[in-house]
C-alpha cells in the first residue's frame, strides 16, 4: 500500500501540490494529455525547475487565455462529470470542489449551488484540483497523512476586496484540522490547497512509520526569507512487520476527554453528542458506571485532536452538570482505509476498502448508503449489507 506524507512546513496551495507530484515522477506530457480530456480550452501547463534555499523543486504555472470566467458549483460539477476521466478521478475532484463550495456558502449566506467561485472557478484551479487527482492515481497513492498546518497573517486582495489571512474560506475548510499560527506575513494556505489537503488526508501528525521511496518538492511563487517556500510529499510503503508482511497500520496521537455524570436529565446526552461532533470530536461514548454512594452514572468519553480540545472541554462544561474534565493523550494504530466506488448489485456505490495487517482487503459498505438503499428498495438493511458484500467479493 503506497503512503504519502504531506509535509506542509511552508503551507500548501494547488500549484505547490501539483509541483510536488511532478517532482515525484509524474510525466508532464502525460498530465497534459489527461487534462486535455476535460471540456476546457485555452490553457497550457509550464513546469520549471527552481531552487528554494538550495533545494531543487518544481514550479507549476498554468497559462490561460481567459481567466475572467466565473463558474458556479453546478457548472464545475457538470464539467468534471461530463469528462471521460475515470470515476475515481471524478469523485476526488468533486469532493475537493464540494469542500470549497460548502465553506463559501456559509461565508456568503447562500446555498452550495449558488456559490460562484471567481478565482477558484478559473481554469488554473480546475487544473490544480483535477491534476492532483490524476497524479494520486498515477503514483498509486492510497493513503495520505499530513503534518499540522502553518497559517500566515496579514491581508490579501481578491474578487471580494481585501480579506484577512488566513482567508475566511480557508479557515472554514480547515475546521477540525490541527493548525498553528506563524509570523509570516503571507498567505501560506490557499482555499484550493486547504480543500485538497482535507479531502485527501486521513489523519494529521508526525511522519508515519514507512519505508521512504521518493520525495517530491513543489515550489510556491514567493520567496520567504525565514523558510523555504516549498511543499514536500514523502512517498513510500508501510514498515514490514514481524511476519514479513507489509504493515497496513499507521499511527497518530489523539486526546481523550472524560467526565462522570450522575445528576443530569438524560435527554441532554443526545443533544450533547450532536454538539460535540459538530465541533470536531472524532468519537463520543456513553459508558454506564457506578459512582460514589452507589449512584448509577454515565462516563462521558470523547476522542478528539489537540486543536479542538479546548472547544470540546468548553462545550461539555457548558452543556452538562459536570464540574470538571480529565484529559490525556492516547496513541492509536489504524488500518489503512480508502473510500472507493465499486459496482454492486445495487449499482455503483461508495464503500470503504480496508487493508488488513496480512495484506488482505476487506470491503465495508457505508451505513448511510445502505440505509438509503434499504428505504428505497423496501428491504431489511442487513440484506443490503449482505448483498453488497457478496456482489463485490464474487
Amino acid at each position: 500500500m503506497m503512503l504519502a506524507y504531506f509535509d506542509c512546513f511552508s503551507g500548501i496551495s494547488g500549484d505547490m501540490t501539483l509541483g510536488a507530484f511532478l517532482d515525484l515522477g509524474v510525466p508532464v506530457e502525460w498530465l497534459k494529455d489527461q487534462l486535455a480530456r476535460l471540456p476546457l480550452a485555452g490553457f497550457d501547463i509550464y513546469v520549471d525547475t527552481v531552487s528554494r534555499n538550495g533545494i531543487t523543486a518544481k514550479s507549476v504555472r498554468v497559462q490561460i487565455e481567459d481567466n475572467t470566467t466565473s463558474r458556479d458549483h453546478a457548472q464545475i460539477r457538470s464539467l468534471i462529470t461530463n469528462s471521460p476521466l475515470s470515476r475515481n478521478i471524478k469523485q476526488i475532484s468533486h469532493d475537493i470542489f464540494e469542500r470549497i463550495a460548502q465553506a463559501e456558502a456559509v461565508i456568503h449566506g447562500c446555498t452550495v449551488d449558488q456559490v460562484h467561485f471567481h478565482e477558484v472557478g478559473g481554469i488554473d484551479a480546475i487544473v490544480d484540483i483535477v491534476g492532483t487527482a490524476l497524479c494520486m492515481d498515477y503514483l498509486g497513492i492510497k493513503t495520505v497523512i499530513s503534518s499540522h498546518i502553518p497559517l500566515g497573517k496579514g491581508f490579501i486582495s481578491c474578487d471580494h476586496g481585501t480579506l484577512p489571512v488566513p482567508a475566511p474560506a480557508t479557515l472554514g475548510i480547515l475546521k477540525g484540522v490541527p493548525v498553528y499560527g506563524t509570523n509570516i506575513p503571507y498567505e501560506l494556505v490557499t482555499p484550493t490547497g486547504a480543500a485538497i489537503l482535507v479531502t485527501l488526508a486521513e489523519s494529521y501528525g508526525e511522519l508515519p512509520e514507512m519505508i521512504i521511496e521518493k520525495t517530491g518538492y513543489g515550489a510556491g511563487k514567493r520567496d520567504i526569507e525565514s523558510i523555504p517556500n516549498l511543499f514536500r510529499v514523502v512517498m513510500g510503503t508501510g514498515i514490514w512487520d514481524d511476519t514479513g508482511q507489509k504493515s497496513a497500520l499507521h499511527k497518530d496521537t489523539v486526546v481523550v476527554l472524560e467526565t462522570c455524570i450522575d445528576d443530569m436529565n438524560p435527554e441532554v446526552f443526545g443533544f450533547l453528542m450532536d454538539r460535540l461532533f459538530e465541533q470536531g470530536a472524532l468519537d463520543v461514548y456513553w459508558i454506564p458506571v457506578f459512582m460514589k454512594k452507589n449512584r448509577p452514572g454515565t462516563l462521558v468519553q470523547v476522542l478528539c485532536r489537540k486543536n479542538v480540545k479546548q472547544a470540546l472541554v468548553d462545550c461539555i462544561l457548558s452543556e452538562t452538570s459536570t464540574l470538571g474534565i480529565r484529559y490525556y493523550d492516547a496513541k492509536r494504530c489504524m488500518l489503512t482505509r480508502e473510500t472507493v466506488i465499486m459496482k454492486t448489485a445495487y449499482g455503483e456505490i461508495q464503500v470503504k476498502r480496508i487493508t488488513e495487517p496480512g495484506g488482505g482487503v476487506r470491503i465495508v459498505p457505508e451505513y448511510e448508503v445502505c440505509r438509503n438503499i434499504a428505504l428505497e428498495n423496501k428491504v431489511p438493511i442487513r440484506v443490503v449489507y449482505d448483498t453488497i458484500i457478496r456482489s463485490v467479493t464474487e
